[in-house]
């Protein structure tokens, strides 16, 4: 029997509104029926699932990001927290992507890297001490022990994730505007990372994109412009950006519209880690 896949872009079909037009008619029925006959439902409305990886003995899991439209940068919930460098808040079209629940492991660095820079030791932690170019040979390891093609995200991925995708709730920090149920910031944190996925995830199941400790985009720093669509930064620049804040963070840093413009790409601190994100399709 046909398995209809519920909370998917397929809810209108199960509501009846085949042709999505907002009403339900004799052609939606007959064409449902049709699809339940043959045992096959339109492969372009499923959206795609979440997707585990293993490494060694080390699981880690791709979000599905649908892609859309959002205001990115220093829109309304912010109030006056936002800095110049937040604004204006300009229109992004982002196509469909991956990013991870957590931040990078320990774990999964050491896996893939042999090493383990950080600071603050465990597994479960979030790696720290890493560099951009760190962080790029990471990958690039990574990549060649999956035959996949993973990546640091780009500035707008990362705050479209943040922001809880299409699913937002338009919140001021990532998955709440009380910073505290969502984030190891300046305090709470004891002055130390936190195990990730240990406090409440935002609206797509993402982890720590508020707080525990700053994330590297793959984005040369520059300035906001107008109208966009899959946004990928400056060709060149002197600064990487840095999103999230980190468990020395007080609030404003860890909204999900503030950038740290003067990311280096050789500063390795315990404040700054990484998310990995990959294409859709890979």
């Amino acid at each position: 029997m046909l398995a209809i896949p519920f909370q998917t872009a397929a809810d209108d079909y199960v509501r009846g509104d085949v042709d999505e037009d907002g009403i339900v008619n004799i052609s939606d029925v007959t064409t449902l029926i049709d699809y339940l006959l043959s045992n096959q439902w339109p492969e372009e409305q499923l959206q795609p699932e979440n997707t585990d990886f293993t490494v060694g003995g080390v699981t880690f899991t791709m979000v599905y990001v649908e892609g859309g439209t959002f205001f990115m940068g220093a829109t309304a919930e912010q109030g006056n927290s936002a800095y110049s460098y937040e604004k204006p808040a300009h229109r992004v079209t982002l196509s469909s992507y991956y990013i991870c629940s957590t931040e990078v492991t320990q774990e999964l660095w050491m896996e893939v890297m042999g090493t383990n820079p950080s600071y603050f030791i465990g597994t479960n932690l979030p790696v720290e001490h890493v560099d951009w170019y760190a962080c790029s040979s990471f990958i690039e390891k990574l990549n060649e022990l999956t035959g996949k093609q993973f990546r640091m995200p780009t500035e707008a991925e990362w705050e479209f994730a943040a922001r809880g995708g299409n699913k937002s709730h338009g919140y001021k920090f990532s998955g709440s505007s009380y910073i505290s149920t969502v984030a190891w910031y300046k305090n709470n944190s004891s002055s130390k990372t936190h195990p990730v996925a240990t406090k409440t995830s935002n609206e797509l199941g993402l982890y720590d994109m508020s707080g525990n400790v700053w994330e590297w985009c793959s984005d040369w720093y520059g300035s906001y412009s107008g109208e966009q669509t899959n946004p990928t930064g400056p060709s060149t620049g002197t600064y990487h950006v840095n999103r999230g804040g980190g468990w020395n963070s007080n609030e404003t840093f860890c909204r999900v519209s503030f950038r740290e413009p003067n990311g280096s790409a050789s500063n390795s601190n315990g404040i700054i880690g990484l998310r990995l994100a990959m294409s859709y399709p890979n």
